[in-house]
């Protein structure tokens, strides 16, 4: 994977910038944490050479001084609302974030639970995180939030929410996902901090879009692609125009607010120390590429990838259709098209060619190697065994996987496991070559050169398994699959 981002250069300007912060307040900052903290992926493919894991290590480097506030919607919580990403609840998620908070160093075992009216099931959870150890505090509906200064910045608003005792110097506020109410938290926070005589401040951490990367930036349109089932947009911000004379670019959510919260901060501090929503980040990603040509061309990859993503979410659901419309458009203004990975002309080259599903990948050293169906490999199986083979240098022609280690496991699937498919997915077939490296010197290195497809991009001509998919991904592999199905079917799995 070549790189065009400076990861050890972002985690020290970043930890840098906010001590800074935490200082211009006097000591004290509460730090609204959006977007992915441990597995930022798409920052990881639109900026080549950061790491999944660049905030959390950043904020390693602030452990001392920092806790965290983990912010969960009571309804939320009543909806069994979960994160499509990693497929759990929301409210696991946020034992999960305590978890990794701690396993850093962080004092992390604090939650508000927000929009608090009494359900029944947020009630249950405060209870069984009260029995964990974990301290609760409940935040309340407010009428007219957020445009009800008034109420809100009074005993009757932000006044009856619990108040969260801090003894750290960095408050990191995060969620589950979006409409926790982090701001609110921060803020209500804040309203609490100021009564008690203590000086404290607001900021906001959100890495996309970037801030001093031009508006039409692929990778800023990369965002917008990322986010356009939340219908986000990139915008100049106007507030920082006309204060600064610069051009900025912030997203249209925080644009739209900022009035908003700049009268909540002025009614709470006095005056508002912020005249922008870009004034109030810390965000230092887009000091840190090192090379924009690669990041260009990695974010345009990126929005390719999300429409094809789009269209089988569209074709396994029925919904989708405004986010994949929205897509095309940004892929116009990007400059790509559908076509834009040779390994798409590749794969369904191989698929006319052999009349069965095929698929194709992008090798580090930009060749194209493909594979097919056949009766004992499906065609991730076979792809994954001949670009392991291709970055091993193991000549194609070479058998790394024994028949003896194929065989039963395809007799196992369908005799005893009664599977229609005999044909061994691409986990299954790891399995098989790890058993044939106990003997065979090429199939163990074979294995020893995964680590080497992380980042390439692979293309299926049929929707792929899940199980498949899955495996890719934990190899770091991109997957985008074409959006029809092996089989014309009603029901898949």
């Amino acid at each position: 994977m070549r790189i065009g981002f400076d990861n050890d250069s972002y985690i020290h300007m970043q930890a840098e910038r906010i001590r800074r912060r935490i200082d211009q307040f006097g000591g004290k900052l509460y730090l609204e944490f959006g977007g992915k903290l441990f597995d930022d992926y798409h920052a990881s493919r639109v900026l080549p050479g950061f790491q999944p894991d660049s905030k959390a290590r950043m904020l390693s480097a602030l452990a001392d001084d920092a806790e965290v506030l983990v912010a969960i919607n009571a309804q939320d919580i009543e909806k069994n609302k979960r994160r499509s990403d990693i497929g759990i609840g929301y409210d696991e998620d946020a034992l999960r974030l305590m978890d990794m908070f701690r396993a850093m160093g962080m004092l992390a075992n604090k939650v508000v639970i927000t929009r608090f009216t009494g359900q029944p099931h947020a009630e249950a959870y405060q209870r069984r995180l009260e029995a964990m150890g974990v301290e609760c505090y409940r935040h309340y509906p407010i009428d007219g939030y957020p445009s009800n200064t008034q109420l809100i910045v009074s005993d009757d608003g932000f006044g009856r929410n619990e108040f969260a005792q801090t003894s750290r110097s960095l408050v990191v506020v995060t969620a589950p996902g979006p409409g926790s109410g982090k701001l609110a938290t921060c803020l209500s926070q804040l309203y609490h901090e100021h009564k008690r005589g203590t000086k404290a401040g607001y900021a906001k951490f959100e890495t996309f879009p970037v801030w001093n990367l031009a508006l039409e930036h692929p990778v800023n349109v990369a965002y917008e692609a990322a986010t356009a089932d939340l219908d986000d947009r990139n915008i100049i911000d106007p507030f920082h125009l006309e204060a600064y004379g610069e051009v900025c670019v912030n997203y249209n959510r925080d644009v739209e607010t900022f009035p908003v919260v700049k009268a909540l901060l002025t009614k709470i501090q006095g005056e508002s120390p912020y005249q922008s929503p870009t004034d109030m980040g810390v965000n230092m990603v887009g000091k840190c590429i090192s090379a924009d040509p690669i990041c260009q061309e990695a974010a345009k990859n990126e929005i390719v990838r999300r429409y094809f993503w789009t269209a089988v979410q569209l074709k396994r659901t029925g919904v989708g259709e405004d986010s994949l419309a929205k897509i095309e458009l940004l892929m116009g203004k990007a400059g790509v098209s559908e076509d834009y990975s040779p390994a798409r002309a590749a794969a369904l080259a191989k698929e006319e060619e052999t009349g069965k599903p095929a698929a194709a990948m992008v090798l580090p050293d930009g060749s194209l190697v493909t594979g097919k169906t056949s009766d004992l490999l499906g065609a991730a199986s076979s792809l994954l065994l001949n670009a392991l083979k291709r970055v091993a240098g193991i000549p194609k022609e070479h058998y790394v996987v024994s028949d003896a280690a194929l065989e039963p496991i395809c007799r196992l699937k369908t005799e005893h496991l009664h599977s229609r498919n005999p044909r061994l997915h691409s986990d299954e077939t790891l399995i098989a070559l790890s058993i044939s490296s106990a003997t065979n010197e090429e199939a163990a290195k074979v294995i020893e050169a995964a680590a080497e497809l992380q980042g390439c991009d692979a293309y299926f001509s049929v929707i792929v398994s899940p199980t498949d998919e899955k495996l890719y991904r934990s190899l770091g592999i991109n997957v985008c699959s074409e959006p029809k199905y092996e089989r014309h079917t009603y029901y898949h799995r």
